[in-house]
């Protein structure tokens, strides 16, 4: 009797299938480096393994690239630029949407060496500023420069391939870069190579506050399957939370994934990106949380900047429904 149930057991057992992880792939919409590191922290520290996912990473090429892979369904999730995202949207339907806030605060930024004259915004009337030819960033230039009652005119814009930026700043050849806040470690290291020290001069600091970088997905995927969306927004909420309050463990995590990213240095970009990550927003709205009224100001500097009417886009329609009460609900 005891042999018999023990084999029913072993049958049962056999027969009982395992729970299969859902696989799916993470878009980059840049390099890996320190401000990336949540995809990877949460392969790491078992985020996503808790929500049952299996996670694969791909690189990109820029917010537009990861938003037209996960619109054409090479990708299920990914980082982009919510700016970009609605400006798509306003022009064309684009299956993809946001499901969590990740910078709630815009990145970009001028740089300058510290011994420049340049102390503010407004010093860089008549001064020859570098910039990428793909960057987000100059989209919005002509606002931040508003700001402080300039045009591009004032300044000689010069575009140049992302790797030479550094190099023409710290040679003189330029007087400022624009750049993401992200990228302070790699600048930082640069300027040290040379002998000399950096100051940056972050946009959000003038006024151009907004939503940026965050987590998208595609909207078929959230259609049928809108429980493994909100298992993967969850899973990336914790490992944000955990890459900024543990950076150091993050750069290694990173390393870890990525063998090439430098630990130190993308802890140092961690630690550089965390204001644009907890700042007054998420003190006022809770982190993770997409407000309406936030919403509607980022779509406004995001159509000005675009040459978009407001009226365009409902730009409520850029967020799943479920990210306006938070990820961790």
């Amino acid at each position: 009797m005891k042999k018999g149930w023990a084999l029913f057991l072993v049958g049962w057992l056999w027969i009982t299938p395992s729970v299969a992880k859902d696989n799916v792939v993470f878009q980059l919409d840049w390099l890996p480096g320190g401000d990336k590191s949540p995809v990877y922290v949460g392969i790491e520290q078992g985020f996503f393994s808790a929500q049952n996912i299996e996670v694969k990473v791909l690189t990109g090429r820029g917010s537009t690239d990861s938003i037209t892979r996960v619109a054409a369904g090479r990708a299920h999730f990914g980082f982009a630029d919510i700016g970009t995202l609605m400006a798509a949207k306003a022009q064309s339907p684009v299956p993809v949407v946001a499901i969590h806030p990740y910078f709630t605060e815009a990145p970009h930024a001028f740089y300058v060496l510290s011994d420049s004259p340049v102390t503010r915004i407004s010093d860089l009337k008549g001064k020859k500023v570098a910039t990428s030819a793909f960057t987000s960033s100059n989209a919005f230039l002509p606002l931040v420069l508003a700001q402080h009652q300039m045009q591009e005119k004032d300044l000689t814009l010069i575009k140049a391939n992302v790797g030479a930026l550094g190099p023409m700043m710290l040679s003189g050849n330029v007087d400022a870069i624009i750049a993401w806040v992200t990228n302070l470690g790699l600048y930082k290291q640069q300027a040290m190579s040379a002998g000399k020290t950096l100051r940056i001069l972050p946009w959000s600091e003038s006024g151009l506050s907004l939503y940026s970088s965050s987590v998208i997905a595609s909207e078929r995927l959230l259609a049928s399957n809108p429980d493994l969306v909100k298992r993967f927004a969850k899973a990336m909420h914790q490992a944000i939370e955990f890459a900024y309050h543990q950076a150091e463990q993050a750069g290694k995590d990173i390393h870890q994934q990525v063998p090439e990213v430098d630990a130190v240095i993308a802890k140092e970009q961690i630690e550089a990106t965390y204001p644009l990550v907890f700042n007054a927003i998420t003190e006022r709205d809770g982190f993770g949380v997409f407000t309406k009224a936030y919403l509607a100001t980022t779509w406004k500097y995001v159509a000005k900047a675009n040459n978009l009417t407001e009226d365009s886009l409902d730009a409520e329609s850029a967020v799943a429904s479920f990210a306006f009460a938070g990820a961790a609900e």
